[in-house]
């Protein structure tokens, strides 16, 4: 059967070179689902795949619009969906990768029709925002969407406030508009989940942003300090510096220690990917590197079903124990061939 692989992971955990190997071994290309490396004036701080990797393997929506166009989950969908059949009549599996959830749910399960928010909303409510804090913002919620107030999470400003912006532009509830239907795809659908250590994530979080800065994240930032109010450079990294060219910040605070891992959409903790994940596909493996190998935890349909050590896994028998990559073990990528052909 026709098969959408879709590898996803925090930030930093080692999606971007396994999904180099597997694209390569099924000779496919990678279809990326990240909502900041679209945008092609800023590579850098979003970590958008180099020259050299697309040298390496055909990429879509990489660098494919400008900071200032209006790009939303929804046109993602429909993009990337109508990209995914056309590339499922000739190869019998498409990889997705990425680090937006609204992005890869949006392929998986289809968005709600949620209505584009006015610049003047927007501006509104992110000046609310900085004046008033997120509390205050959370309280407002709570009176005008209770139902929503009980389910979002309060701590992600952009999602308390852009069930705000709703509620203001529509003068409905933010819960009103999710229907929350499943949309059904003509593709099986085969998730394949990331994760380390949080200690070992920080780590290479912090590795990757003193990359960034070497290779000129400061400099990107100056170019776009201009247009800083757009919703596009709304982004981890981009603010934390827009506030060093302020004079608010120094650079010894935070491009630093919050400009990843304190956001919730870059480092989601294991417990929020179980969640997610759900018995939303026909399968779906979690793979975290350990002191002690490669530990597993796959959910099928029937429920989940742990296992500790990848080498006890059916099927999994002859995975590679090298370093792998990057120091993340690799899963037997022939057995997922296998997988594939299963209907």
């Amino acid at each position: 059967m026709k098969t959408l692989l879709v590898i996803l992971g925090p930030t930093g955990v080692g999606k971007t070179e396994l999904c180099l190997r597997v694209a390569e071994y099924f000779h496919i290309p990678i279809i990326n689902a990240d909502s900041r490396q679209i945008f092609r004036e800023i590579p850098i701080g979003t970590a958008a795949p180099t020259e050299e990797q697309q040298r390496r393997v055909k990429h879509y929506f990489v660098g494919t619009h400008s900071i200032e166009d209006y790009y939303s989950a929804s046109m993602y969908e429909e993009d990337a969906v109508r990209l995914i059949n056309k590339l499922l009549e000739h190869d019998k599996c498409a990889l997705m990768t990425g680090g937006s959830m609204m992005y890869i749910d949006a392929v998986c399960n289809g968005i709600d029709d949620i209505p584009t928010i006015r610049d003047d909303i927007r501006t509104e409510m992110k000046r609310r925002y900085e004046e008033e804090g997120l509390e205050a913002l959370v309280e407002e919620l709570r009176q005008l969407d209770p139902e929503h107030y009980a389910v979002v999470d309060r701590k992600n400003y952009r999602r308390v406030i852009h069930a705000l912006e709703i509620c203001h532009q529509t003068g409905k509830t933010y819960t009103s508009f999710r229907v929350g239907e499943k949309k059904e795809r003509p593709f099986r659908i085969l998730k394949i989940g990331l994760n380390r250590d949080r200690e070992e994530l920080y780590r290479r979080i912090n590795l990757r942003v003193d990359e960034m800065m070497r290779q000129g994240l400061l400099e990107e930032v100056k170019r776009l300090y201009p247009k800083r109010d757009l919703n596009s450079l709304n982004t981890v990294g981009y603010k934390e510096l827009f506030n060093y060219l302020d004079g608010t910040w120094t650079l010894d605070e935070p491009v630093c220690a919050s400009t990843y891992w304190e956001t919730p959409d870059y480092n989601m903790p294991v417990t929020e990917w179980r969640e997610w994940f759900g018995d939303r596909a026909d399968s779906v493996m979690l793979l975290a590197g350990t002191d002690h190998g490669l530990a597993s935890t796959r959910w099928d349909q029937g429920g989940i079903r742990l296992d500790m050590e990848m080498k006890y896994y059916a099927g999994f028998a002859d995975v590679e124990w090298g370093n792998g990559v990057d120091g993340l073990y690799l899963f037997n990528i022939p057995y997922l061939d296998a997988e594939l052909e299963k209907v």
